[in-house]
């Protein structure tokens, strides 16, 4: 899988740590930046990472920063994509079975490393449903990104 990763300076630690281990896991990963632990700007990274999965030039994309939030708000932006903040394995699972996110946030500051690996692995490793009721519901909200009707 094609994956792109970024991070500001609160989640610079855990994209470094995560980019070998999505590697291991056999995966091609892109680096968006930040490369420093220098404070900046969370929207410049979440965004160019979303607009490219968008695009379609990537399958997933992970964001990393202090606490997820500013992340998945900037990325959640951007038409098409559906990016999720998780803390919790559950959580990761359902957002893939349920709504099809392509995008995951992490909180740096907030979970564990080992907790963030295991729902980078159960994030990617699980398909959307495709049941009739969560592709109704992704399918409304793509409608509502085209037109902003219901």
């Amino acid at each position: 899988m094609k994956i792109v990763i970024a991070s500001d300076h609160g989640g610079f630690e855990y994209k470094a740590m995560l980019l070998p281990f999505l590697e291991a896991l056999g995966h091609e990963v892109t680096d968006f930046g930040c490369r420093t632990e220098d404070a900046t700007d969370y929207s410049d990274y979440a965004i160019p990472a979303a607009q490219a999965v968008a695009a379609s030039e990537f399958d997933r994309g992970i964001l990393i920063c202090g606490t997820g939030i500013g992340m998945s708000i900037s990325a959640n932006k951007v038409q098409g994509v559906r990016c999720a903040l998780c803390g919790d394995l559950l959580t990761a699972k359902l957002t893939r079975e349920h709504n099809d996110s392509n995008m995951l946030a992490l909180g740096g500051r907030i979970i564990g490393p080992e907790t963030a690996k295991a729902i980078v692995a159960v994030w990617l490793g699980t398909e959307f449903s495709a049941a009739e009721r969560h592709q109704r519901r992704i399918d409304k909200i793509s409608t509502f990104e085209t037109t902003n009707e219901r």
